[in-house]
């Protein structure tokens, strides 16, 4: 009961990322959207399947591996904005190189 749950949770906003991946006009809009199914969708599923698979090796591998998502995902998705906004000139520091004032 409970691994359905949390697999019914985890698909649901697995799902509603990748609508809305397909739906956001913006690359921030869908870089938040992505932001989701790595905190929260992709770490439930792995939850799901380590209470399925009980106490065991393969539980504390697919809880590492849940853990690892939690800690990653918003890294990553912070490193890919400041890269994109690197790109198109928006941070303060590209500014402050240039001799701008960063508002």
């Amino acid at each position: 009961m409970i691994p359905n749950v949390l697999l019914g949770l985890g698909a649901a906003l697995l799902t509603y990322a990748a609508v809305a991946l397909a739906l956001l006009p913006g690359r921030y809009a869908r870089l938040h959207a992505l932001a989701l199914s790595t905190s929260a969708g992709a770490p439930l599923i792995a939850v799901a399947a380590a209470v399925d698979t009980g106490v065991g090796r393969a539980a504390v591998k697919l809880l590492f591996v849940g853990a690892l998502l939690v800690v990653s995902g918003p890294v990553t998705s912070m490193a890919v904005g400041r890269v994109t906004a690197q790109r198109a000139g928006r941070t303060g520091t590209d500014r402050a190189e240039a001799g701008e004032e960063p508002s």
